[in-house]
């Protein structure tokens, strides 16, 4: 196996890790509310939608100058007026991810003390029913755990480099296949009885489905680390980019369907917003729980990374709009038109496609020199920020369901069909152009529709 098949393979497997996170979790909760065959067309068209933007946010990155690929860059070709606003979607999609992470710390860390401590007992001699001592109270209180670890999780999420962070793509696909083995052995050797067939709803349409809709955004977005993915690749052709879009999607999508068909006929209509929850206090589920735990921990910080670096453009533009002054950027006026649309040329960088005078970070947007003062307040923003939020609110499924009718929604489907009609908007009317309207439409309707049904959820409680 050659460096480029091993890049490839690594790179289709860390998207995959980017998409199989806490959305897998509510992911059977979601089903139990539209109903097993409305939930399965949804993971898939979903599926499908996410891997459309993907497919235009690649061709978008063609015409960018080398392999400099953004989101900011993109911006600059299409829409240079519109740059800020597409930080703020990333900005606050990363925040959201960043909050459901530490309430899954809240929710899971609770269960696994009480587990361990029956556990314990009953190999002291016990029935495993004892109660925890009221003195300790504290041990199963989410919010107790929840400022613990961000004891943890904030001296990490000061690093301004995560390269260290980068095995816990290892530790994700672990934690993600021990999930799925724990919802078949369950489901197969189930220690409760199953819920009835009759009780197992097969299309069940109501006003929930526009809360729910945005978990099934939500849990297909990745979009924010495909441009790293064209910028690294040593062959960044479109038909590789395809092949990798396209595995990374499928095989989440199939991993989807298998937590939430079994996940919903192993519980019910009674299944929770968090799948791992529900299940009894065993050693097996325990040590699933510990492994969540940790990879969400460690997830955190890789999400206040984007997150800072996007609120440091959006103050930075503030400050030059409230001051009337604006200082040079690169210049991202002209489009690349030698590169265009040939599906499979890799992007080259040469002397003469990068401007000497910006400095560009790997992520291809330029370097911004940052006061110790101000990065230390961004990050303790979001971390207080985050803290605050996660403690005052418990329900996993509506942080995902806000989080996805914004910001996924946002960068997986306006941005990139918006960005691909822009760039193709003086050539002929086709398919692919079609298709970029119809996804920004789709979008546009999702976030507006879905927002409002969710912030109407919210203020009736």
């Amino acid at each position: 196996m050659g460096p480029t098949t091993t890049k490839t393979w690594a790179t289709t497997i860390n998207l995959a890790n980017t998409i199989l996170g806490t959305g897998m979790l509510a992911m059977p909760g979601a089903l139990a509310t539209v109903g097993l065959l409305l939930g399965s067309f949804m993971i898939v068209f979903s599926a499908c939608a996410s891997g459309l933007g993907l497919y235009f946010l690649t061709r978008s990155a063609s015409r960018t100058q080398g392999r400099a690929a953004s989101f900011f860059a993109c911006s600059k070709l299409t829409y240079p007026w519109a740059a800020v606003g597409f930080d703020v979607a990333i900005a606050v999609k990363c925040f959201g991810v960043g909050i459901s992470y530490l309430i899954i710390i809240g929710d899971l860390m609770p269960e696994v003390v009480r587990s361990l401590g029956m556990i314990a007992f009953a190999a002291a001699g016990g029935d495993g029913s004892g109660d925890m001592d009221p003195q300790l109270w504290f041990l199963v209180d989410r919010r107790f755990w929840i400022t613990i670890f961000m004891a943890i999780i904030g001296p990490i999420s000061f690093l301004k480099r995560l390269d260290s962070l980068k095995a816990t793509s290892a530790l994700a696909l672990g934690a993600v296949v021990y999930l799925v083995f724990i919802v078949v052995y369950y489901y197969t050797y189930p220690d409760q009885p199953l819920p009835p067939k009759e009780e197992i709803r097969l299309f069940h349409p109501s006003a929930q489905f526009f809360t729910t809709l945005p978990i099934f955004v939500f849990a297909f977005t990745c979009h924010q680390n495909i441009f790293s993915v064209y910028n690294e690749l040593s062959d960044n052709g479109q038909s590789m980019l395809n092949r990798i879009i396209t595995t990374s999607i499928g095989s989440a999508a199939v991993i989807y369907h298998v937590v939430a068909i079994l996940g919903y006929l192993t519980f019910g209509n009674i299944v929770g917003s968090n799948i791992i929850q529900m299940y009894n206090a065993s050693l097996l589920v325990t040590i699933g729980r510990i492994a969540i735990v940790i990879l969400v921990m460690f997830s955190f910080p890789l999400q206040a990374h984007p997150c800072r670096a996007c609120l440091d453009k959006v103050l930075t533009a503030l400050v030059q709009f409230w001051q009337s002054r604006f200082g040079k950027d690169a210049d991202y006026s002209t489009l690349n038109n030698e590169q265009d649309d040939h599906d499979d040329e890799p992007s080259t960088v040469t002397s003469s496609t990068i401007p000497n005078s910006v400095q560009l970070d790997e992520h291809g947007e330029p370097i911004q020199v940052t006061s110790e003062l101000k990065y230390i307040l961004m990050t303790m923003g979001i971390l207080i920020g985050s803290y605050l939020i996660a403690i005052t609110v418990s329900e996993l499924e509506l942080v995902l369901s806000i989080v996805g009718s914004t910001g996924s929604t946002a960068i997986s489907f306006i941005l990139p069909g918006s960005f691909y009609y822009k760039l193709h908007q003086n050539d002929p009317w086709t398919g692919r152009k079609i298709l970029s309207v119809c996804l920004a439409v789709y979008g546009t309707m999702v976030m507006i529709i879905c927002l409002t049904a969710n912030l109407r959820r919210l203020s009736h409680g």
